[in-house]
């Protein structure tokens, strides 16, 4: 047959109508009943295909085109494309196939022109390891015989563009085994509405349990152009199959350009025109909509048996969605993401600087000198960021930078935790780094050679390995994260783990919210109108600023707890200092100024204080939201910082007023270990919390009364010191005989073995290590449970 209507054809004609449009007709005739709209159409088969080379004598004549092809350096490509193309053009249709086409595109709209998508699908197109997706042609919005007719034919040339070509080369195809089916499907008018992607699966990560789409106004090639900056909304599967609130993320894209159709099929389908800045600043789905795709997407799925890779429209007239297109994901069906990259330097060089080392990676570039984050127009991307030292208002500058050199700053600094959460290497408390290196020269950060990280001169050659952990035994002992950055999360749950066991609020806070809480509730009493205006402008999505608050760090959470899903995700209620809280947006107005704000206003202090009290509300919302509205109960609280027990009690009490009820729904409130106050009345304690976690770093600086942050004490800071063991020693055991789970945050247990012997031999139940440090630290573990079974 040469033509065939979507009711007469599904999943098992790929041979005849190419995987697009076999998916198209399979969905229309198994999965309309399910409600998912799937816009009519018909397909010319690989019959017609072949009929027309036949009679035009074109077979032949295409071999030998691409017997000339350079499969060497493809020097020929686009010559040898172009006349493939022109000789497919210049054939005409047989009487028997233009009238079956006609007589189709008339059918379908009863004896009526109406506007068309045409779409390529070879035979070969969508196999689950190979797509062709994006490597024909589609044209839009034709209307009339003699359109269509050209529409088809163009179709069929577009086999051969050089994108195509080189796509077959690659994946071992037979330039001549593939054919073309062109679709001819009824137009959705998403030119007056919107368009966009969606996957079944995280496409950057391969993280299963979300479906992730993407949206823009009017036609969704300028995603595929990528030509705009598309909304993306992130959904997670659970909750959508138990019907909670599943949008877990929603990020809001530029949008400045909107794809529509112009008047001449023959001149030019489409125009692109500026998107008025208002619909900018809105999301092109509202939530509704976003769950009726996820739905739709999730079935689709599940039908397939596959993770899918989806198009969706929406017709502006009739405001209805559509699934136009769907297709196997393919990028990650072959990925191993269980291994870890072993990184060596093949040479070395002059040692410009030493610090600490953060991370394991080796990378070289040339260095960009910045004194302030107001200079972030001079740093390109890849470049290596040298500074005194960083605090959160260079997040996004740190987000550029291929690796960090900072003079001041300890391995607890934030360029240091920002570092690791990023990936990237850096070498921080270096002392002089902003004397010794020179803007713009070549330089080689090493972090691969332990603590003591290296910077070299010149760009000096390493090696990466990949190590498979495949086979590697989670210990007896919880191995768990600690983590801040949501934009990790999906791809360090692969890693081997038992959950997050330090989840820090302030990452969220400083990055994604960027506005001090207060400043958002009390926003009519701001004196500053420079402040007033930039909350306006962040805030302007939202008919309550405080909900900006609420959402930003409810998606935040989200995320992080969907990834790790059901393991638990123990998150920190916000640890600011006084200092770091000011600089947030409007932050000066509502902080004190404090003399030593290490010790001050922060922690359980502020959840019942009234200069903060309505704050923290906020920050029990967005976990209620997370928790009752996603359904993500696998999230558990933890108070930091808190100094009494009648201050443990106050914390309880406000947590309940604000819906957060100890034991309602398995929720379990744990309480940092971090001040000798905590390790002295720990079995008291007990009463009050569900466990506890050591936050080895501020409790070795209170035991030693050692500031970590300083460059001049740092070699004095150790966690391994007698005393510092000794009280996180008792604190362990006051744990066990409380009959409280107890765990430990920090780097020594990767860092040192012998530490992570003590806290094995001490019974600790779980400790929490950064991303970097993971791996060594499961070793590490491993190492002292089979010593420690030997010895008994």
């Amino acid at each position: 047959m040469l033509i065939k209507k979507f009711s007469e054809i599904g999943i098992g004609d790929v041979s005849q109508v190419g995987g697009k449009n076999a998916s198209l007709g399979e969905m229309y005739n198994k999965l309309s009943g399910k409600g998912i709209r799937i816009p009519d159409g018909f397909t010319t088969t690989a019959d017609a295909y072949w009929l027309f080379l036949k009679e035009n004598h074109l077979k032949e004549h295409l071999e030998n085109l691409m017997k000339n092809l350079d499969k060497n350096k493809f020097s020929n490509l686009s010559i040898i494309a172009n006349q493939a193309r022109e000789c497919i053009l210049k054939g005409n249709f047989s009487k028997n196939l233009k009238e079956s086409i006609l007589d189709a595109y008339h059918h379908m709209g009863n004896n009526n022109n109406i506007p068309v998508a045409v779409r390529s699908s070879a035979t070969a197109e969508d196999l689950p390891k190979a797509s062709f997706a994006g490597q024909h042609d589609t044209f839009l919005n034709v209307n009339g015989d003699e359109s269509v007719l050209l529409a088809v034919k163009k179709c069929m040339a577009s086999l051969y563009t050089d994108r195509a070509i080189k796509y077959r080369e690659d994946k071992g195809f037979f330039h001549h085994d593939i054919a073309l089916s062109v679709g001819v499907q009824k137009m959705v008018r998403s030119d007056l509405a919107c368009s966009g992607i969606g996957f079944t699966i995280e496409p950057e990560s391969g993280f299963e349990n979300i479906i992730q789409l993407s949206g823009v106004y009017g036609l969704g090639e300028n995603i595929v152009q990528g030509a705009v900056n598309p909304d993306e909304f992130f959904i997670f599967k659970p909750s959508l199959e138990l019907g909670k609130y599943s949008i877990i993320q929603k990020k809001l894209g530029t949008k400045d350009k909107t794809m529509t159709y112009a008047q001449s099929f023959e001149h030019s389908s489409v125009i692109n025109m500026v998107t008025p800045l208002e619909k900018q600043n809105q999301f092109v789905l509202t939530n509704p909509e976003i769950t009726t795709l996820a739905q739709w997407a999730l079935i689709i799925e599940r039908y397939y048996k596959r993770p899918m890779d989806i198009e969706w429209a929406k017709d502006g007239i009739t405001q209805e969605l559509f699934i136009t297109q769907a297709r196997p994901e393919t990028v990650h069906q072959t990925k191993n993401k269980k291994v870890h990259n072993i990184y060596s330097l093949k040479e070395r060089s002059t040692i410009v600087v030493s610090g600490n080392a953060i991370g394991n990676k080796i990378y070289a570039g040339p260095a960009r000198l910045l004194t302030s984050p107001s200079q972030a127009g001079l740093l390109q991307d890849g470049e290596i960021l040298v500074t005194d030292t960083t605090s959160p208002d260079w997040d996004p500058l740190l987000k550029k930078a291929g690796a960090v050199v900072t003079n001041r700053g300890g391995r607890t600094s934030h360029a240091a935790i920002v570092a690791r959460e990023l990936g990237v290497p850096a070498v921080v408390g270096t002392i002089n780094a902003t004397e010794n290196i020179k803007d713009g020269e070549l330089i080689t950060v090493s972090c691969s050679e332990g603590k003591t990280g290296f910077v070299y001169r010149g760009a000096l050659s390493f090696e990466e390995n990949q190590v498979d952990f495949n086979k590697l035994t989670l210990p007896d002992t919880e191995v768990k994260f600690i983590l801040s950055d949501p934009e990790k999360a999906f791809q360090l749950s692969f890693l081997p783990n038992n959950g997050v066991g330090l989840l820090r609020m302030e990452f969220i806070i400083t990055h994604q919210i960027k506005i001090h809480p207060m400043a958002l509730i009390k926003f009519n009493e701001i004196r500053d109108n420079e402040v007033r205006t930039i909350i306006d402008e962040l805030t302007q999505n939202y008919s309550r600023k405080d909900e900006y608050f609420i959402d930003k760090l409810s998606q935040g959470i989200g995320v992080i707890a969907a990834s790790f899903f059901p393991k638990e995700v123990i998150i920190r209620m916000s640890d600011f200092k006084s200092n770091e809280y000011a600089n947030l947006i409007g932050g000066k107005q509502f902080e004190p100024i404090e003399e030593n704000p290490m010790l001050g206003f922060r922690g359980a202090a502020r959840y019942y204080h009234e200069l903060y009290r309505e704050a923290f509300a906020l920050e029990c919302k967005a976990i209620k939201r997370v928790r009752d509205d996603m359904g993500l109960t696998n999230v558990k609280i933890m108070i930091p910082f808190c100094r009494t027990l009648v201050e443990g009690r106050k914390t309880i009490e406000v947590l309940e007023k604000n819906g957060l009820v100890r034991g309602k729904d398995n929720l379990e409130i744990y309480m940092m270990v971090e001040i000798p106050s905590n390790v002295i009345l720990l079995e008291e304690f007990a009463k009050i919390f569900d466990g506890f976690s050591i936050g080895s770093n501020d409790l070795t600086q209170l035991t030693l009364g050692i500031d970590r942050d300083s460059e001049l004490m740092s070699s004095h800071f150790d966690e391994n010191d007698a005393a510092a063991k000794k009280t996180i020693a008792t604190a362990i055991r006051k744990a066990k005989v409380s009959g409280k789970k107890i765990g430990l945050c920090g780097q020594a247990p990767s860092d040192f073995s012998d530490f992570a012997e003590f806290l094995v031999i001490e019974g600790i139940d779980s400790i929490s290590f950064n991303s970097d440090a993971l791996l060594d630290g499961i070793n590490n573990i491993n190492k002292a449970e089979k010593l420690r079974k030997i010895t008994k």
